[in-house]
């Protein structure tokens, strides 16, 4: 059996030193988050430091330079795809703060780093024979080889996970919030197929895989966990999209590499919601010149009906854990 716990604590601790430290440095710099002139609901956490994404980032990098155990292969490809995500969103803020304007990369620069970094990754997973082209089907054991449409599959969950991620960092502790339970799904899941092929008798090489993809697991969740007692409201630092892209980079990436894809849009229910919001309000505005909701994402739309942060962040969360109760209960009965 994996320990999980030691890593867990380790990263948690890490990342309680640090922030201190990275919320003194963006303090100095003046890395501040610039509110959008019609959130006016915000307008109290104009001057909020950001880059706190950096937190659960640095702390996850140092626990798992201790903690991995031999073959790391797939452990340390996530890592770097959570970290090239986190440059991608570092990039954005910096823009924001040289700038003291909400608007850093053009969506099409945004986009074109995305693209470029799932392509890559999407070519690793097809070629890859340490995952390849199977993926289990939602809540159950059993392997369907798509081919060459996993291709497309990796890019897709890529771009939907980092933007929908991104769409949902809008209130204190809430991407934060939910991304930690999604990723203790995500962790639980692993761990039942880590058991399945030690008893299966499977590749001792695949088992030190996902044992290592378990403690980079947890290492994000201990991370994330010293980033919220810093972000829950009212929020000393604001993750940035330093953070939330490298949170949906590393949810997709966990998923994938476990075959686990297709159940990421019920686990991560909530950031389904903000992006179908958002996707509505838009298209809905361009054909009728009429909105839907009060503003989007959704949680803006209830914040605008009167609704307190801190209530929709703890409704975001229990949703989250209804939805990854009941899909890990699935998934043991689909044993």
């Amino acid at each position: 059996m994996v320990n999980v716990f030691l890593p867990f604590l380790v990263s948690f601790i890490v990342g309680l030193l640090l922030a201190p430290l990275i919320l003194k440095i963006a303090k100095k710099l003046h890395a501040n988050q610039t509110i959008l002139h019609y959130v006016t609901v915000h307008k109290s956490k104009e001057g909020t430091p950001t880059l706190g994404g950096l937190i659960f980032l640095l702390s996850t990098l140092i626990t798992c330079l201790f903690f991995f155990d031999g073959q790391a292969y797939l452990a340390w490809v996530a890592i770097a795809v959570f970290l090239s995500f986190g440059l991608l969103g570092f990039l954005d803020d910096f823009i924001k703060i040289r700038t003291h304007k909400n608007m850093g990369l053009r969506a099409y620069q945004k986009i074109i780093g995305q693209v470029g970094i799932s392509g890559i990754l999407a070519w690793f997973v097809y070629s890859s024979g340490l995952v390849g082209s199977t993926i289990y089907l939602p809540w159950s054991f059993v392997e369907v080889d798509i081919g060459i449409w996993i291709i497309p599959l990796v890019i897709i969950t890529y771009l939907a996970m980092t933007n929908s991620a991104n769409l949902t960092d809008g209130l204190d502790g809430l991407a934060g919030g939910v991304s930690f339970i999604s990723l203790g799904y995500l962790v639980a899941i692993i761990f039942i197929l880590n058991e399945m092929m030690l008893n299966n008798g499977e590749s001792l090489l695949m088992y030190k895989e996902y044992s290592n993809m378990l403690v980079l697991g947890v290492a994000v969740m201990g991370g994330l966990l010293a980033f919220l007692c810093f972000n829950s409201h009212p929020a000393s630092i604001f993750m940035g999209d330093t953070g939330s892209l490298s949170l949906g980079g590393i949810l997709a990436s966990l998923a994938l590499f476990s075959g686990q894809a297709l159940v990421l849009p019920i686990i991560c229910i909530t950031f389904v919601m903000s992006a179908v919001s958002v996707i509505m309000q838009v298209g809905y505005f361009k054909m009728k010149h009429k909105r839907i909701f009060l503003m989007a994402p959704l949680h803006h739309h209830f914040e605008q009906k009167g609704v307190n942060e801190t209530k929709i962040v703890a409704i975001y969360i229990v949703i989250t854990i209804l939805a990854g109760v009941v899909s890990l209960l699935l998934c043991l009965l689909g044993r």
